[in-house]
């Protein structure tokens, strides 16, 4: 019986390792305005290590902004991960505003309305 291949997983790994580096160097080396305090939420590599996605979210500030401060600072931040990073390939790194954290607090908001709503009609 052949063995399971670790190659699925790699990727996530990955993807995980570079959220980590990102998260890190975003914070403690990258001097530009435009960029605040920023989450790194998710990272998404292509299975030949050629780009990733990198979804981001903000407490303040304007988001397009902050994704063109992000993405001009890509080839900086990839040359930063390639000294940490042990692999062959570093991908170009695309970033992303990720609204994942507004829609949740927008539902949120809508399930408390629907709720005191309800408890009124009681």
């Amino acid at each position: 019986m052949p063995k399971k291949s670790s190659k699925p997983n790699r990727g996530f790994r990955v993807a995980d390792q570079i959220q980590r580096d990102l998260a890190e160097l975003i914070a403690r080396e990258l001097k530009d305005p435009r960029v605040g305090m920023v989450t790194i939420n998710a990272v998404e590599v292509t299975p030949d290590y050629a780009h990733a996605k990198v979804f981001f979210s903000l407490l303040v500030g304007d988001p397009d902004e902050t994704a063109e401060g992000l993405n001009q600072a890509a080839g900086f931040l990839r040359s930063h991960l390639f000294k940490r990073l042990h692999i062959h390939t570093v991908p170009t790194l695309h970033f992303q505003f990720d609204r994942t954290t507004e829609r949740a607090a927008d539902m949120n908001a809508l399930i408390a309305k629907a709720v005191s709503s309800r408890s009124k009609e009681e």
